[in-house]
């Protein structure tokens, strides 16, 4: 091939160019910012206010050109020791992964959080779904935070805060109660706190004397509960929730003489704040005639005299003990009756006892239906926090599943709903300054009002539902282990009627113990 050729086929090939795509430049989409905050429900607290922080918010979001203003999001006078029965907290992080927030800005983690296993958590969980979080205080970013070592620190500053803060409350309150100038952060039924000072409400009080007088007359505490219940007479917060225990609480308080026993119960210097009944662990504080009384000291004194009788020397007229129609037999289903022999009580299936041919069950000693019981409950203590929380948390998810398909209720949410996207456009227009905050204050106050009014009519709702009793009945059963005796040695009869509806035995081996809540728990004998 000669060199004219081979330019030639040089020629042909088309020759390489580069064009260049130069980048349009668009603008950047702002980030949908969230304020987050714990406001104060005192009226004279004006710094800590509802409106006061979202001018707040206002001025910091939109100070920043990168940034788009969403929602504040606050919750009032709730504790920031855990994340739980914070409403709107609980809200905000739904509002995250739904994909409505980008950012959240906090003042500080002790705002956020006060638990560092809560903070931790809820920040990983932020994390992965793209949104992050500002700590003002710390000068602290998740947006720029390789690790979580450092939130992790300054958690552990904020939870140390929160205990230094309960501790100094704590010293602050005992030293109130040594000088008897304690007041009460809460009041018992049949009282109000008005200015720091128990008020009698006389509508509950007229309650209080009855439950005295009936109790006095001959009546347990189941009857009067019963009797409340088919009267229709409210208890707290117009629920229609009387029991056997709640009696009992009333009938022991010595608030309705005008007295005050402080330090009954204390708390744990470290988290979780578990809470203990005061057994000279620490020092009490009996001081008399702090109030107005809405019974009889004599009526209080014969009805402590009555209670301690009924628990110590048993009425055998009609065969009443501890144990009475309690236990059923597993192999036929007939109520075991209490039988001495030889001086040792036992309990026997009343089928077998009066035909070995019926039931072929074995008679048990009660000093080992006794020691059983010691045991369930010991156990139940230690571990309750493994099976009735997350058994509490399966009964709301079924609850708020039925929910679903009940009209009113259906109706009830949508209105909230349509109440809150209300509000929800009314911090838009204040961020937007189209709205004077006078005229923003007062018009969320009465949006705030309406919303109240409907969650309390969707309550009352739900305490109609069967699963509303089962959560009741465990949060009731949460409640007496968190505030009965840490650890129990001997029988219980008290406990034993809180806590236990029932007990099925099987033979001589092993006994069911049906708890309050419907949970049944098996006992070696």
């Amino acid at each position: 091939m000669n060199s004219a050729n081979i330019q030639g086929s040089s020629a042909l090939t088309p020759k390489k160019e580069i064009i260049k795509i130069n980048a349009s430049k668009s603008e950047t989409a702002k980030l949908r910012v969230a304020g987050y905050a714990r406001v104060s429900s005192d009226s004279a607290d004006q710094m800590n206010s509802f409106s006061t922080q979202v001018n707040y918010y206002q001025r910091t979001i939109n100070g920043n050109p990168m940034w788009q203003m969403t929602e504040v999001y606050a919750d009032e006078g709730i504790s920031g020791v855990s994340v739980n029965k914070r409403d709107d907290f609980s809200r905000m992080i739904a509002d995250c992964k739904r994909g409505k927030i980008d950012r959240i800005i906090t003042k500080s983690t002790s705002r956020f959080a006060r638990n560092t296993l809560d903070a931790i958590g809820v920040i990983r969980e932020l994390k992965d779904i793209g949104v992050t979080v500002y700590f003002e205080k710390e000068n602290l970013d998740t947006a720029t935070l390789t690790s979580e070592n450092l939130l992790t620190l300054y958690s552990l500053f904020a939870q140390e805060e929160s205990m230094t803060i309960s501790k100094n409350c704590k010293k602050g309150a005992r030293m109130r109660m040594s000088k008897g100038t304690y007041v009460s952060s809460n009041a018992p039924y049949g009282y109000r706190l008005v200015n720091n000072e128990l008020v009698i409400e006389e509508t509950e009080a007229e309650i209080v004397r009855r439950i005295f007088s009936e109790y006095l007359g001959g009546k347990g505490y189941s009857a009067i509960a019963k009797d409340l219940m088919a009267d229709e007479i409210p208890f707290k917060n117009n629920k229609m929730k009387w029991r056997s225990q709640t009696v009992g609480i009333i009938l022991k308080n010595e608030r309705y003489v005008g007295d005050m026993l402080l330090q009954k119960t204390y708390s744990e210097d470290a988290l979780p704040y578990r809470k203990h009944i005061n057994k000279g662990e620490l020092p009490q504080y009996y001081v008399t005639n702090t109030h107005e009384p809405i019974v009889e000291r004599i009526q209080f004194e014969l009805a402590k005299i009555l209670r301690e009788e009924r628990c110590y020397n048993i009425n055998t007229e009609y065969g009443e003990y501890p144990l009475s129609r309690k236990i059923k037999c597993a192999e036929c289903g007939t109520t075991y009756r209490r039988k001495v022999t030889n001086h040792t009580t036992y309990w026997v299936c009343r089928q077998h006892d009066d035909s070995k041919e019926y039931c072929s069950s074995q008679r048990l000693p009660e000093e080992k239906i006794y020691r059983a019981f010691v045991r369930m409950y010991n156990k139940l203590l230690k571990s309750y926090g493994n099976i009735l929380i997350p058994l509490l948390s399966q009964l709301e998810k079924l609850q708020e599943l039925s929910t679903r398909n009940n009209p009113e209720i259906n109706t009830l949410n949508k209105k909230i709903a349509e109440l809150s996207e209300q509000n929800h456009v009314m911090n838009g227009l204040l961020s937007k300054g189209i709205l004077d905050s006078a005229l923003f204050i007062s018009q969320t106050d009465e949006l705030q009002k309406k919303i109240r009014k409907l969650k309390s009519a969707k309550l009352k709702l739900l305490e109609e539902q069967d699963a509303d009793d089962s959560i009741d009945k465990t949060e009731d059963l949460i409640d007496i282990l968190e505030n009965g005796p840490d650890k129990i040695t001997e029988f219980n009869e008290s406990l034993m009627e809180e806590i236990v509806t029932k007990m099925i035995a099987y033979d001589d081996k092993t006994i069911d113990f049906l708890l309050i809540n419907g949970l049944v728990l098996k006992e070696g004998l």
